[in-house]
């Protein structure tokens, strides 16, 4: 069963609004309003997802109770949901997470990086697993996998492309010794860090997931 030191019971009311929020019924864990919620909360998709999976079974009598309070009655439970609102983090959440471990990774990852022309770096994680997909020769603006990517994401094929590059400068199969300055290189780096040496099955199951962020 999930849990997590920052969950409030209060919570329960903002999970049923996402979830009966059409099309009703559990929400894809990295959903833009999943993603929004949990960012709201500083409490990862995971989590969440699990939590929803709660929320629906109504396995405890006070999520029953809840289910009879607010199913057929979206106005209340619409205040009922602005009132935890109102009162979390009592309208100065920074204040309240002082000092508190949240799930920053997450975060960070749905927050744009400076200098990067809107880029943020679960982006990148999607180029990453592209990168792996395609050859060097196919990394081009012209690439149908590239111009989907770049649709997807929002942004210009050069851009992807550009990303690309990176990661081929940072690749140690390639072997390539070169010198680029240019903002994407630490946020590369970091992603490069977490999933390019890892299981290129696993990265394509979570860009699979977030993926659902952008549709």
């Amino acid at each position: 069963m999930a849990s997590n030191s920052l969950w409030q019971d209060d919570y329960w009311v903002l999970l049923m609004q996402l979830y009966q929020q059409k099309p009703v019924g559990i929400k894809p864990m990295y959903s833009r309003r999943m993603v929004e919620l949990c960012m709201e909360l500083h409490l990862a998709p995971q989590f969440m997802y699990e939590k929803m999976f709660e929320l629906r079974n109504a396995a405890t009598p006070t999520l029953k109770r809840l289910w009879e309070r607010y199913a057929d009655k979206p106005k209340r439970l619409s205040r009922a949901a602005n009132m935890v609102r109102s009162m979390v983090g009592f309208s100065n959440s920074s204040d309240f997470y002082d000092g508190v471990e949240t799930a920053d990774t997450f975060e960070t990852d749905f927050r744009p990086i400076a200098k990067c022309d809107g880029l943020m770096p679960v982006m990148l994680i999607l180029i990453l697993d592209l990168y792996f997909r395609l050859i060097p020769a196919t990394m081009k603006d012209d690439t149908p996998e590239v111009h989907d990517l770049a649709m997807l994401l929002g942004i210009k094929t050069s851009v992807v492309v550009d990303v690309m590059d990176v990661f081929q400068l940072l690749d140690p199969y390639l072997n390539r010794n070169e010198f680029m300055i240019t903002p994407l290189l630490k946020p590369c780096q970091q992603v490069w860090q977490r999933y390019g040496n890892g299981n290129i099955e696993q990265l394509a199951t979570l860009a699979a997931q977030l993926k659902e962020y952008f549709r």
